[in-house]
């Protein structure tokens, strides 16, 4: 472990912490591996147990024998940065009431065979692009017994720095991959899949039919649009949750916690 003790928000490796965007810390052009942020004493312990490996750390220096000693003598032989109270205010905007930030190397992704190997409940997550959103679905999903997490590619990166922390480090556990064909390409997989949609043709979620199915995929999409038409043609099932006082539908991450549990695997 090198601490190391910063003077300004210049110094060479802050840039990581104060200036790069998500998109820049995943170009490999600038660091052999893509990097995401994780913030917490709680999250980055997580992520650590999980096999996330650290790049470096940023924490105040009040800290270090403090909040951050305990996540130090975890994270072995990287850069540790260090500075006063009024300097890391500067540099986050607000004080760092989470005491420690940790850039973390992203692993490569999963292929579907080894997620989806023992699963049987998954939700497919389509063009879903709040970030909160993405944090609290992870966090219903490995609170209530979802096995597997697929998302589309127009889907928000489940490892961007919002999402980590709403998911409090959920997101490291969830096992998780992109899903690059169509959601009926589950099929081959042995799953049924029950697309989330107020249609003519929706069965309620409390519909006995669900239950027996061994293999199931729940299929979310963005609030706005919902899902494409496509994906709803193609499902096995469509899903609706039942509303009182003319309530047309719930927040996605909302609907996602009250499925999961209606839907878990006895």
């Amino acid at each position: 472990m090198s601490v190391i003790h910063i003077k300004s928000l210049s110094d060479p490796g802050i840039e990581i912490y104060s200036t790069l965007t998500e998109a820049q810390l995943c170009d490999k052009r600038l660091f052999a591996d893509s990097l995401f942020i994780a913030e917490s004493e709680k999250v980055i312990n997580v992520a650590l147990e999980a096999g996330y490996k650290p790049y470096s750390l940023l924490t105040e220096e009040r800290h270090l024998d403090g909040i951050a000693a305990r996540v130090i003598e975890r994270i072995g032989d990287i850069p540790v940065y260090t500075g006063s109270h009024e300097l890391l205010k500067e540099l986050t905007g607000f004080p760092m009431t989470r005491c420690i930030l940790c850039a973390m190397i992203r692993p490569e992704p999963r292929t579907l065979d080894e997620v989806l190997k023992d699963a049987h409940r998954i939700v497919v997550i389509d063009s879903v692009t709040n970030t909160t959103n993405i944090g609290a679905i992870f966090r219903s999903a490995v609170a209530l017994g979802v096995d597997a997490v697929l998302l589309t590619r127009t889907t928000c990166d489940p490892l961007n720095r919002r999402a980590v922390r709403v998911s409090m480090g959920t997101v490291f556990q969830a096992p998780w991959t992109w899903l690059n064909s169509p959601v009926s390409s589950l099929h081959k997989y042995g799953f049924k899949t029950a697309a989330m949609a107020l249609t003519d043709q929706s069965i309620t979620l409390d519909d006995p039919i669900l239950k027996t199915i061994d293999r199931l995929a729940l299929v979310l999409g963005t609030e706005g649009d919902g899902l494409s038409r496509e994906t709803i043609s193609e499902s096995d099932y469509v899903v609706r949750i039942p509303m009182n006082h003319n309530v047309d539908s719930l927040n996605v991450a909302a609907a996602a916690a009250v499925a999961f549990w209606e839907l878990r695997r006895k």
